[in-house]
């Protein structure tokens, strides 16, 4: 299922300042966090499926994981370092293809959307194979979401070109989340630890909401009103429980599987 890119084989040495920093460190650890986190809670799938962020201090070039490795995989190091052309700038290897041409087109043409994560995970995804709204604002999990999420109907095959990046770079809108029908999820933040939250609590309404449904019985949607208060309220410090969300999850890994940092 996943398609390598060809692109150049040796990657440039790094000589700018912006790429041999503290903050491209950090942005290497944590995205590498939320990779091994998403493998643990079985929310990858093969060696398909990308996270990416813009590195720190710069607005052309982006952190993505390689192609041929798994989430359970992925190290702070493992991580390359794209341009918008398909060049690697820092890292072995180079990004499976459709990572390349969703991400590098998101980046560029959102760039509010600093972090993205698309994945096919599985209850998410199943909602984004049924007719009619994935959600339905009926749990308070789900409400984490109410008003800031798009659907992408229009499924138009593996993305392998730049004109279908940039389709599915304007199906977002000003949307955070965009269930792309037939095909998976994508969640951009800010940050990487905002991007991480709302992955993370997506896959928990959709879990439960596919659990509900398997009842027969039917759903009981929270009124409008309630629940643009209830996001409103979580909107609240949101931020800062994504951080913490994040902080935890690094120290579960320090224990467990410490070679994440590597």
């Amino acid at each position: 299922m996943a398609h390598s890119l060809g692109l150049p084989g040796q990657p440039a040495i790094l000589r700018n300042s912006d790429l041999d920093s503290s903050s491209l460190r950090q942005a290497r650890i944590d995205l590498a966090a939320c990779f091994r986190m998403a493998a643990r809670l079985g929310m990858s799938e093969g060696i398909c499926n990308h996270f990416s962020v813009l590195v720190p201090g710069r607005e052309d070039l982006f952190l993505v994981n390689p192609y041929g490795w798994a989430f359970s995989e992925i190290t702070a190091s493992r991580l390359l370092v794209c341009d918008f052309e398909g060049n690697v700038v820092a890292g072995d290897g180079v990004p499976e293809a459709t990572a390349f041409y969703i991400h590098a087109r998101l980046h560029k043409n959102n760039p509010r959307a600093r972090a993205a994560f698309h994945t096919h995970m599985p209850n998410a995804t199943a909602l984004a194979m049924l007719e009619g709204p994935p959600l339905v604002w009926a749990g308070q999990t789900a409400l984490k979401f109410y008003g800031r999420t798009k659907v992408d109907e229009d499924y138009n095959g593996l993305a392998l070109d730049n004109s279908e990046g940039d389709r599915i770079a304007a199906s977002m809108g000003d949307a955070d989340i965009v269930f792309m029908k037939n095909h998976g999820v994508m969640v951009v933040g800010p940050t990487i630890a905002e991007a991480w939250d709302d992955l993370y609590y997506l896959e928990r309404a959709a879990e439960v909401q596919r659990l509900a449904l398997s009842t027969g019985r039917v759903l009981k949607p929270v009124d409008p009103e309630v629940a643009q208060k209830t996001y409103e309220q979580m909107r609240d410090g949101d931020a800062e429980s994504a951080r913490l969300h994040l902080e935890s999850v690094k120290r579960i890994l320090a224990r467990e599987e410490p070679d994440y940092l590597d």
